[in-house]
């Protein structure tokens, strides 16, 4: 009986080829568009989540009375956690990566700093080395496999010892322990760990509250039957520690008349789940990604799956009244309900295999592309996991019985007697056919009007001023294993290219602009108390013409000046909003002190704000400074507009004679800062995509119910045309059926829109306004798409001869 009920199932389909056509197509690229964003946002939501006891590992970070936060901490706080935070089983600190290159052979590698703690604190877990002692010297460094493959091959790299250029004061580390790789999913990215201690600058800061340049991560103890102990009670208890060590901070604040927060708190010490950290928009640190993001991707994917069903729906709805007959005959044969809905199910049992197979064939080949475009790290290995084809399976049983189900069934129901008359009527499954048409264009039009809001927030943040001239000027990494400084490196960039007419001024800084090649990132704080009042800042090394070659015009005072010899020592420029958080009228000449027991600075000159990190986040005050205890990591070189190539090719040959051992990671600012938004970037484009395909499979569904709908009017038209209905009045009624849904569907579509849209813009300190027009050009665009997919037979059809329709009559 199955073999009886899939042959007939080929040889209709194959009768039907345009309508299996449509069918196979559209589910096959629903398929596969689907699984592949489903993964995705699995694996998003997937980050952080491999480390053992996840649930019990938070980020600590900093809150004041008006909800402040950040998470960038001293030097200092992570030994009293440890000593004096009872709920913490193991307390580490974390710094940004750091490039560094690394043994005979140059090879570049990222570096992060920990703490001996960090192996109890996260599940790294290491293949080589006992994880209790690992990070127990100050020498030791613990590094991957891939590691351990580059700069030793198959050799065992326990007790080999590491040079590196700017750590461990030049002596070499010794190989402890070889992690296994980094999984994908993990917020942390690094080759390497070694101790906090073997930075240069953690002598002079770390006994220094006011210096913060990391994060910290404590492993709250397991509590009662295994449970962790709760984080609200972790927190409260931390509150002894805020009162402790920041007194002085705490007291100003009430002297300032500020009001403390919902738990009575001025300064707080808070903990933030790991899992978050991947989803931190702009709470604490505002680096890592939306849900929104998240969200969007997994119902992109069910958007694509449901349209594709309606299609299917749609045309079996349409096909059910051309088969009447077939089932009159079959029913008069002695044929049961069940036989033909086993039969008609049989056949959506095919078309839904032949399209799982095709999808799956696309995912498989479009993987490495998608990965590529999208940035992400979906591997084979996920595909052909159990639970992921075990979705995938229930995923397929569940739309073969919504699609083919409902159809088979409202065509098993038919009476026999009353279809072999020719009296055959569906006007419910008509009312269930408008309905799904307008859902089809209710999620395409959401779409196009979300991927217009985006594009609109892209271009937004791509012209809007960010305080300097990003344009023409190149920024170039530092770090090499030649012995070469960041201050001795701009020297000779200076002394080499002064009489380049194609430069117009060289600087430096240890915080790159925008997103480099090197993939780097740091930053510095710094925070005190100035005559009552509470000062935060960006604390960011820079070399004289700074202001020159970022193109940034000073407010009152001057620039930092080499015939000043006190500039090097004590000067500093403040931002206009650093000016407001001092309360001086004329923060010039004024002096600051940013700890207690650190030398004294004073202000020669102001500047207007300007971003120094993305547009995710509102410009924060930022003080520049020369004070050679901190390095200079990058050069900054500003060309005429003529000769950014030349100059380019220049800093490569120079750079070759300076660091023949570090390679050349140069990229123009403007490039950097527009890599800040590569995330929305990709997430334009996904829409941009996803609209593409549910408008191009709404335009199949509707094509082949038009077609269907036209079929059975053939007659109708004809009769019109011989009682003079011309040509525009025919196409006109055939279409505005269709349009009303589409203009329902818009109706729908608009606020839900407006929701989703206005919550992805809440992650971003800058935005646009949502207006009303970008409803208005999405809604034409819906009709326009549907009119012209209907119309084109809509026109066939009222070109028609009649005679040849009303020739049966």
């Amino acid at each position: 009986m199955l073999r009886n009920y899939l042959k007939i199932a080929f040889r209709t389909l194959w009768k039907n080829k345009i309508h299996t056509g449509i069918n196979v197509v559209g589910l096959a690229v629903a398929f596969a568009s689907a699984t592949l964003l489903f993964l995705t946002s699995w694996f998003e939501w997937s980050y952080d989540r491999f480390h053992a006891d996840a649930d019990r590992i938070y980020r600590v970070y900093l809150q004041d009375a008006s909800g402040e936060a950040t998470s960038i901490m001293p030097y200092p706080l992570s030994p009293v956690l440890q000593t004096e935070m009872t709920d913490a089983e193991a307390v580490t600190r974390m710094m940004w990566p750091q490039t560094e290159f690394v043994g005979d052979k140059h090879v570049a590698k990222q570096i992060r700093f920990a703490d001996q703690d960090v192996f109890k604190t996260f599940t790294f877990p290491l293949v080589k080395g006992d994880p209790n002692t690992a990070l127990k010297e100050l020498s030791s460094i613990v590094i991957t496999e891939d590691m351990a493959r580059d700069l030793f091959g198959d050799e065992n790299p326990i007790g080999k010892s590491i040079r590196t250029d700017g750590l461990n004061m030049g002596q070499a580390f010794i190989v402890t322990g070889v992690m296994a790789n980094i999984p994908t999913n993990s917020s942390f990215r690094f080759d390497a760990l070694v101790r906090p201690e073997s930075r240069m600058d953690y002598q002079p800061n770390k006994a220094e509250w006011g210096n913060r340049n990391h994060e910290v991560y404590v492993k709250l103890k397991p509590g009662r039957a295994g449970a962790p102990v709760d984080a609200l009670t972790a927190e409260k208890r931390l509150q002894s520690l805020t009162r402790k060590y920041w007194q002085a901070e705490i007291a100003e604040a009430k002297k300032r008349g500020e009001k403390p927060d919902v738990r009575g708190e001025y300064i707080s010490l808070r903990l933030q789940p790991l899992t978050d950290i991947r989803f931190d928009t702009k709470g604490v640190m505002g680096a890592g990604i939306s849900k929104t993001y998240v969200y969007a991707l997994a119902l992109i994917g069910l958007f694509i799956l449901l349209i594709a069903g309606i299609n299917y729906v749609n045309l079996s709805l349409a096909r059910s009244i051309t088969r009447a007959r077939e089932v009159g005959v079959r029913k008069s044969l002695g044929a049961q309900p069940g036989q033909l809905f086993g039969q008609f199910w049989a056949e959506s049992l095919v078309i839904c295999l032949v399209a799982l197979a095709a999808g799956l064939g696309l995912t498989v080949g479009l993987r490495p592309t998608f990965n590529q475009v999208f940035g992400t790290r979906l591997s084979l290995d996920l595909l052909t996991n159990p639970f992921t084809l075990l979705a995938i399976g229930l995923t397929f049983l569940l739309i073969t019985l919504l699609t083919g189900g409902y159809p088979a069934l409202l065509m098993a129901r038919f009476e026999a007697v009353t279809v072999l008359k020719g009296k055959v009527k569906a006007p419910r499954s008509g009312g269930l056919r408008s309905v799904l048409i307008v859902a089809q264009f209710a999620l395409a039009s959401l779409l196009i009007t979300c991927t217009l809001l985006i594009s609109q927030q892209l271009r937004y943040l791509r012209e809007r001023p960010l305080g300097f001239t990003q344009e023409q000027v190149i920024s170039l990494p530092l770090r090499n294993r030649d012995n070469l400084s960041g201050t001795d490196a701009i020297q000779k960039l200076r002394n080499r290219l002064r009489n380049n007419p194609d430069v117009v001024s060289i600087s430096g800084t240890a915080t790159n602009l925008g997103s480099g090649l090197d993939g780097n990132t740091s930053r510095s704080m710094s925070g005190w108390t100035h005559n009552n009042r509470e000062v935060e800042t960006d604390w960011l090394r820079v070399d004289f013409d700074y202001l020159k070659t970022l193109g940034m015009k000073l407010e009152a005072g001057r620039d930092f000046n080499p015939a000043f010899g006190t500039d090097t020592a004590n000067a500093v420029i403040i931002t206009q909003s650093l000016a407001k958080q001092l309360g001086e009228k004329n923060p010039v000449g004024v002096v600051i002190q940013p700890d207690t027991a650190d030398k004294k600075y004073q202000i020669v000159g102001v500047i207007p704000d300007f971003n120094l990190f993305s547009l995710h986040q509102k410009a924060k005050p930022i003080t520049l400074h020369l004070d050679n205890r901190s390095g200079l990591s990058y050069a900054l070189i500003r060309t005429t507009p003529q000769g950014m190539v030349r100059t380019m090719d220049a800093l490569k040959g120079l750079w070759k004679e300076m660091a023949p051992s570090a390679s050349f990671q140069a990229s123009f600012v403007n490039e950097n800062t527009e890599r800040w938004y590569e995330r929305e970037e990709r997430f334009a484009t996904i829409f941009q995509i996803a609209a593409g395909l549910t408008i191009l499979l709404s335009c199949m569904g509707l094509f082949a119910v038009a077609l269907l709908t036209i079929e059975r009017r053939t007659k109708e038209i004809g009769v019109r045309k011989v009682l003079g209905a011309s040509v525009g009045s025919i196409v006109a009624l055939l279409s505005k059926d269709f349009l009303k849904l589409v203009l329902i569907a818009i109706v729908i579509a608009s606020p839900l829109a407006w929701y989703g849209m206005n919550q992805w813009l809440q992650d971003f300190a800058y935005k646009i306004d949502i207006e009303w027009w970008v409803f208005a050009l999405a809604g034409l665009l819906a009709v326009g798409i549907a009119f012209l997919t209907v119309s084109f037979q809509s026109v066939k059809a009222a070109l028609m001869n009649p005679v040849k329709s009303l020739r049966s009559e």
